[in-house]
């Protein structure tokens, strides 16, 4: 039996899209990844939330919106309403909720000092992305700071998140301590021995920052690992997406995609050096 993958305090969990049009995005997503879906809604219920499986295993969500279609970062933790206190004493603010989530949990959308948003999430019944680092499932999210020494000081009195920012102003890795020992303990024994080759502190890495582009704003991009980036990317292309950037890193093959209702995020193929 599939053991249950479980998020603590700190670590994001989950990711949704927001679109005008719900059933036509899950059409694009289903076709690039290989998605099923199904109505979390009761029937008769207002609104809809789809949440999207792969290998019967739940990835992700597609909910109606009526501003920009955008995907979001929900970060898991103990009690939303004692985090949503703690993101407003830290300087950043909350949007709306917290509130329940039906059975599955309780949420708030809130802006950190920057203007960034993510979500809490306070897991009940749902306790976020049970399938993830696979092609067709959701791999990373990273923040792309426009204030990385604020943003990060904001997320670290929050949510206990350590980095260390380059000089040179460049990316970081963020880390919840501890987490390496919670998936070895649960759903991923054998992450020790596979990241033998890591840097201390690897194993405990939950998200990424980034500086942004100069006239970039602020926000939370996800990215979803795919096995062959040129395949993936020529896919979603002939699905009505457009391709933005193509580029190539140490270790991965990207892609960044804006779908066919304008949210953005990036594919990545795993290609470790030799």
């Amino acid at each position: 039996m599939h053991e249950q993958r479980t998020y603590p305090h700190g670590v994001p969990c989950w990711v949704d899209t927001e679109q005008s049009e719900p059933e036509r995005a899950a059409r694009f997503y289903g076709g690039l990844f290989g998605w099923t879906f199904e109505e979390a809604m009761p029937p008769g219920a207002p609104g809809s939330y789809l949440i999207a499986r792969l290998d019967g295993l739940d990835v992700g969500a597609i909910a109606p919106g009526s501003g920009e279609a955008s995907w979001n970062t929900y970060i898991a933790v103990d009690d939303a309403d004692r985090s949503a206190s703690a993101v407003t004493s830290a300087g950043g603010r909350v949007l709306s909720g917290p509130q329940d989530a039906g059975p599955g949990g309780r949420t708030a959308t809130c802006a950190d000092p920057s203007g960034a948003r993510f979500r809490l999430w306070q897991a009940r019944r749902r306790l976020g992305a049970q399938i993830a680092n696979i092609p067709g499932a959701w791999n990373f999210s990273h923040l792309h700071a426009v204030d990385s020494s604020r943003q990060l000081s904001f997320y670290s009195t929050v949510f206990g998140w350590e980095a260390e920012l380059p000089e040179d102003g460049s990316g970081a890795m963020v880390r919840v301590p501890g987490y390496g020992d919670h998936l070895a303990a649960t759903t991923d024994p054998g992450i020790r021995e596979r990241q033998a080759f890591a840097p201390p502190g690897f194993a405990d890495v939950v998200a990424g920052l980034q500086p942004a582009d100069t006239g970039e704003p602020t926000h939370w991009h996800v990215m979803f690992t795919v096995a062959d980036r040129d395949k993936s990317a020529a896919t979603a292309d002939q699905l009505g997406a457009a391709i933005l950037a193509v580029t190539e890193t140490a270790w991965t093959r990207e892609a960044l995609v804006r779908d066919p209702q304008g949210a953005e995020f990036t594919l990545s193929q795993f290609t470790p050096p030799g």
